[in-house]
């Protein structure tokens, strides 16, 4: 069996270590595309704007990442089949071309969907290919720290993205323009700018890219059954609904209690997100995984908890440290654990399909919040969501919690051929032809 060379994905030889000189250029483009994303945090508003309710806001963000589910199906076995830089271009283009096709919409109808779903493909797929990556071009037993290193230029490129457009909303107010659109141009026009910024450099990363594509792939459903990462992937789910409840309603929630803006949240989440992410991961070589993710879970509910007593900006900062803590903590475990029971063949579908249960509950959950706000209020939203985070972090303490883990687990050592998961070959045996 054909496999892919991480070497290869890499387009250098596999080093040792974790920082070296590919790995900060992709940690700089993963934080201009973070940045660019950031600014959309402010989607609901332009949702708002254009005479759309919380509901609305929720059903458009769901769809579209409704649509990165159905797309991570195939991403996945894209990666495997056909290489890193092919996957990893065409999401970059994507993600451009949703940013600007938010300008070209007038009313909140099926084009506004469109773009919105065309938006989170890119997105996710951009995301996916750089943790892919970062696997790829670290040895075995760092990949967790790898994942939670690059994960810091996310927070950074957050602190980046949200200071920048509430800058933006500051410089051009509603009132200014009687058409209110000149904010929003802003808006978009700059994330597309930076989607091209990082699109250039992932085409500079992958300049050298080899693949060689596996002779058996089964159907992804197939391997997800076969190497199911067990109760995680819950804990995933409750993940994206976290990451839906800040990043598409927090700015409704602030505009409501007319509050100066999301920065203030934001800064403090990504920071203490930042301090957490690195040591954080070496809790899963102490503690093991398991007990890492229950902290983690377990600072999302309490931020949650304490959002709806928000009434000031400056309070903003105690839940957003919590939130920023439970991040931090939970996605580097989440990727390690999920991805890690692939092999490494099959390591491009494993990592999109454990982020796609992230993608999960960014998708189910924001038409479920939205009509909870239009019917009950903030108040009671942010409750629910710390009441499903507490009866998560309970179920998994009681699963998987209760079970060994170390990060240094050898691989699995089976893989497809035909219809039967047969023995892997030897590390340096030669792939056949």
């Amino acid at each position: 069996m054909a496999r892919s060379d991480s070497r290869a994905e890499a387009g250098s030889p596999l080093v040792e270590g974790v920082y070296h000189r590919r790995f900060w250029f992709a940690y700089a483009a993963n934080f201009v595309l973070s940045m660019a994303n950031a600014l959309m945090f402010r989607f609901a508003e332009l949702v708002a704007w254009l005479g759309g309710t919380e509901q609305a806001v929720g059903a458009i963000a769901g769809t579209g990442l409704f649509g990165v589910l159905l797309v991570r199906l195939v991403l996945g076995q894209g990666i495997d089949r056909y290489g890193t830089r092919a996957v990893w271009t065409a999401s970059a283009l994507f993600f451009i071309v949703g940013s600007g096709a938010f300008l070209a919409c007038h009313d909140v109808s099926w084009g506004l969907y469109v773009a919105r779903t065309i938006y989170s493909i890119g997105v996710a797929g951009a995301f996916t290919c750089s943790v892919v990556h970062v696997q790829n071009i670290v040895p075995l037993q760092r990949r967790t720290e790898a994942i939670g290193a690059l994960g810091t230029s996310g927070f950074l490129g957050i602190i980046a993205g949200t200071s920048l457009g509430d800058g933006i909303f500051a410089a051009y107010p509603t009132a200014a323009y009687p058409q209110g659109s000149a904010r929003f141009v802003a808006l978009c026009g700059t994330a597309a700018g930076l989607g091209l910024v990082y699109l250039a450099a992932v085409a500079w990363l992958t300049r050298r890219h080899l693949h060689t594509p596996p002779q058996n792939a089964p159907a992804a459903l197939r391997l997800l059954a076969y190497y199911w990462p067990g109760s995680v992937v819950l804990v995933a789910v409750t993940l994206g609904m976290g990451l839906s409840l800040t990043t598409v309603f927090l700015t409704r929630f602030v505009t409501e209690r007319n509050l100066p803006g999301i920065r203030t949240f934001f800064i403090a989440y990504s920071i203490v997100a930042l301090i957490f992410r690195i040591p954080s991961t070496q809790w899963a070589k102490t503690i093991g995984r398991h007990k890492t993710i229950l902290i983690g879970l377990m600072g999302n509910a309490v931020g949650h908890f304490m959002l709806p007593f928000v009434t000031r900006e400056w309070q903003f900062i105690a839940p957003a440290m919590a939130c920023g803590f439970g991040h931090a903590v939970l996605y580097p475990s989440i990727v390690s654990l999920g991805a890690g029971s692939f092999p490494r063949q099959y390591r491009g579908l494993g990592t999109t399909l454990v982020l796609g249960f992230i993608d999960l509950g960014t998708a189910v959950s924001p038409p479920i919040l939205g009509r909870m706000i239009d019917r009950y209020g903030f108040d009671r939203m942010f409750f629910s969501a710390a009441a499903f985070g507490l009866i998560v972090t309970l179920y998994y303490a009681l699963t998987a919690g209760r079970q060994p883990d170390n990060d240094n687990d050898p691989e699995p050592e089976v893989f497809f051929d035909g219809e039967e998961p047969v023995a892997a070959p030897a590390p340096d045996a030669t792939p056949a032809r």
